[in-house]
């Protein structure tokens, strides 16, 4: 178990360094924003590209693991928005918010730094494929349904206009060409390739001092039970969903099996209260955020002691 809080320990310093930066007026919230658009925009995306670009033709055994990934992460999504509105109570769009809060990962700021540390080089194929789930099947088919909630369409409406946004994306565009590299072998210039891991090099420190800085000023009154639900089940549930999933699908290699379980185990994406403003609930969701950050820090290290004890799920 110390060997594993020794892997998350050096990503939570880089957090409370930013929360600390903030606190004493170092920085200003509003500077952490652009510092996180550098982050969400060019950084991150890099090392998506890189990640996808440098690894081999995806096989069989890389589908299942994308297939596993994304049924554990739709369980997830579906469990905790029928818990919010039938057992909580809330409004549909809330449910739906609910249940993306505990199925979409926060694998590319937090997950990666602490991958890499205990898989190598694996970790950077597996965030590639998270975020593929999570960025082309998970995120807008969650908007969409909260919208379709909120503004009474159709949910095929309401899940076409988010992946037309989606698409856009900086992150999107660089999966696509990312796998567009590996499929084809064809290689970026040895000067363009040096900047790319240069900048993707930059993706996770900032990250991770942005989201320290970002949580300053988060409040946690009311709601509670709703905040620790969500909370909990991302970091449970989740990957308790994406584990029964690769455990059912054998062929899947290791170490991608335990890098999809420890993918799910994150706290939710940090852009998670953003995502919420549109319906009002931005604060509740900024409270999630910050409770299941701080309580992921015990959670990751049992996710990791555990999966080194299940038989042919060692990562070497």
């Amino acid at each position: 178990m110390l060997a594993t809080l020794a892997l998350t320990a050096p990503v939570y310093l880089l957090i409370a360094a930013g929360y600390a930066a903030v606190r004493f007026g170092v920085f200003a919230q509003a500077e952490l924003r652009v510092l996180g658009r550098f982050v969400i925009q060019l950084a991150l995306p890099a090392l998506l590209f890189k990640a996808l670009s440098q690894s081999h033709r995806p096989d069989g055994p890389e589908g299942l693991y994308l297939l596993a990934y994304a049924a554990g992460s739709l369980a997830s999504l579906f469990l905790v928005r029928a818990w919010a509105r039938h057992g909580r109570g809330q409004a549909p769009a809330s449910a739906t918010l609910s249940g993306l809060g505990a199925a979409a990962s926060n694998s590319g700021l937090i997950g990666y730094p602490i991958v890499a540390q205990w898989l190598g080089p694996t970790a950077g194929l597996g965030l590639a494929l998270c975020m593929l789930v999570e960025n082309m099947l998970v995120i807008p088919l969650g908007l969409a349904l909260a919208d379709s909630a909120s503004e009474k369409m159709s949910w095929r409406r309401a899940l076409w206009q988010a992946a037309v946004n989606w698409s856009r994306h900086p992150m999107i565009i660089a999966i696509v060409l990312g796998f567009g590299c590996a499929m084809s072998g064809l290689t970026l210039p040895d000067w363009i390739a040096r900047a790319v891991q240069i900048l993707a090099a930059a993706a996770s420190p900032v990250a991770l001092f942005v989201i320290g800085g970002s949580l300053l000023g988060v409040r946690l009154e009311g709601q509670r039970q709703d905040v620790a639900g969500v909370a909990l089940a991302k970091l449970l549930l989740h990957p308790a969903c994406v584990l029964l999933a690769l455990w059912l699908m054998p062929s899947v290699p290791v170490p991608l099996r335990p890098a999809g379980v420890l993918f799910a185990a994150m706290p939710m994406l940090s852009i998670y209260p953003l995502v919420a403003m549109k319906h009002g609930q931005e604060g509740r969701s900024a409270a999630i955020l910050l409770v299941a950050t701080i309580a992921a820090f015990v959670t990751i290290s049992g996710w990791m002691w555990g999966l080194q004890q299940l038989p042919g799920w060692q990562a070497g």
